[in-house]
């Protein structure tokens, strides 16, 4: 297996990838959500800078573990939510694989979220995941950049952290 090329996402490219993200939102005039959604771990951040950047309050979901169970109690009052009339924006760090925001589409739509009532945001979209989101701030094609991106807040990791998260599904960066 190759090196991986780490690359840092600075705090100047954190904030204007937010800054794009908001300009898109506000572009968007037909679909304003009521809360912005982070999807923690890696989406939590971005979300709080979301949130401060549109005036629009934050929620927030556990789904770094990547287990249902946990997350479940969260997913249904925010199905419920979508139910009353409220639109919600996930936001994560990345789509890379889709895995994440295909694993929460899913559980939504089992607890009853509204159709239309949910969108998906991220600092950068893999044009090549399984799954599509509504706002990027960046792009890539997995089929041709396989660097692995280090958000500010991973950079506080071990090196030795950062490159097991990278070595977890090699295809991403070989």
């Amino acid at each position: 297996m190759s090196t991986p090329i780490f690359t840092p996402i600075t705090h100047a490219d954190l904030v204007a990838h937010v800054r794009a993200l908001a300009a898109a939102m506000a572009a968007d005039a037909d679909w304003t959500p009521a809360h912005i959604i982070g999807i923690g771990r890696g989406g939590l951040i971005p979300a709080v800078y979301l949130s401060h950047a549109t005036g629009l309050p934050m929620l927030a979901v556990d789904y770094s573990s990547q287990s249902e169970e946990l997350a479940a109690d969260a997913i249904a009052k925010l199905a419920a939510r979508t139910r009353a009339g409220q639109r919600l924006l996930f936001v994560d760090d990345i789509n890379d694989s889709g895995r994440t925001i295909g694993h929460l589409r899913t559980m939504l739509a089992r607890e009853g979220a509204a159709d239309g009532a949910v969108r998906f945001a991220t600092l950068i979209d893999n044009c090549r995941s399984q799954q599509r989101v509504e706002y990027a701030a960046h792009g890539i094609d997995r089929t041709v950049t396989k660097d692995w991106f280090v958000f500010p807040w991973e950079a506080m990791a071990p090196d030795s952290a950062i490159a097991a998260d990278a070595a977890e599904v090699p295809e991403r960066i070989a």
